[in-house]
């Protein structure tokens, strides 16, 4: 029976699999572990199953000297010295694909209260301000006939950009490989230059990187419209937030909706106060489907790495 740290007390029956098959130390606050308490619990565990809150760098690596696997609940994983750990023989896995539809429809939901004004428009009704219908009332822009640009055409990606291809937009996209099945929708590879410039919705899909640190900052909010709205729910720090902010407020772009946040949990304050700014609590994958799922996934990840089999989704 091996040792198994679990950094965030999951409910009994998404992790029951593990908890029957091995000595499993479950953290018992749904706050983060600080990097101390992880070094400390992980010393003698063989496998690890966090969150992607949960920094596991070097420094924590190097106090697991019996470390055989680290399993991320989450598709990315940024949080992780990948390199790293596979130097040392550790195997690193995530939780792909069972997130996917729940994800995209996030971004989809979004967009349409970013461009309807839903937010808006549900607190002037709370605020008892309706007073009946108006011809000019919080009017909006339709997604049926505007120019959707996706940024980063992976999964996710590539779901989103067929959900609004069905609802009537056209679509740009930016990827590193062609994506025959999208184009076939009719969707069109373009560069990004292309895609800020011509695009009414950019909506973000990438995995942080150093390549994708900052995609999104001063520079390319200068090629956008000034009607244009941006989504996120990739990564926080694909956008430069102090840039995005300036850039709403100066109106070089119409709005913008953030799942997530450069430097999450906190949220650029000016953000906070803006009318054309949607916000949610990084809730992509927040279904009973997904997230059962995903750690259905990382649990099933450890224990076939423990048995020495292959994991379900090993990072590679």
């Amino acid at each position: 029976m091996a040792k198994v740290f679990i950094t965030y007390p999951f409910s009994e029956d998404w992790i029951k699999e593990l908890l029957e098959k091995h000595d499993c130390e479950v953290y018992p606050e749904t706050s983060p572990p600080t990097v101390n308490e992880i070094k400390k619990r992980i010393k003698d565990k063989d496998a690890i199953l966090c969150l992607l809150r949960d920094p596991i760098n070097r420094e924590v690596i190097d106090e697991a000297s019996a470390l055989k696997v680290i399993s991320n609940y989450a598709v990315g994983y940024d949080n992780i010295d990948v390199e790293y750990a596979s130097s040392k023989g550790i195997v690193v896995t995530n939780t792909p694909d069972i997130l996917t539809n729940a994800t995209a429809e996030l971004a989809l939901s979004l967009v349409f209260a970013l461009i309807r004004r839903i937010v808006e428009a549900d607190r002037f009704t709370r605020e008892g301000r309706f007073e009946g219908w108006l011809p000019e009332l919080f009017l909006g822009m339709e997604l049926s006939g505007s120019t959707v640009g996706v940024v980063g055409a992976g999964r996710i990606g590539s779901s989103f950009a067929e959900k609004v291809m069905k609802l009537g937009a056209s679509v740009l996209y930016f990827s590193r490989k062609r994506k025959e099945h999208l184009e076939k929708l009719g969707a069109r590879k373009v560069e990004l230059e292309e895609l800020l410039k011509k695009s009414d919705i950019i909506s973000l899909h990438l995995p942080l990187t150093s390549e994708t640190h900052h995609i999104i900052g001063e520079k390319e909010f200068q090629m956008m419209g000034k009607d244009t709205f941006l989504v996120n729910t990739g990564r926080g720090a694909l956008i430069d937030e102090i840039a995005l902010a300036e850039a709403l407020a100066s109106g070089r772009i119409a709005g913008a909706a953030l799942d997530v946040y450069e430097y999450e949990p906190g949220i650029t304050t000016s953000l906070l106060k803006m009318d054309n700014v949607v916000l949610t609590p990084h809730i992509g994958s927040a279904t009973y489907r997904a997230r059962k799922g995903m750690a259905e996934i990382a649990v099933k990840n450890i224990i076939l790495t423990l048995e020495g089999k292959e994991p379900l989704y090993r990072v590679k």
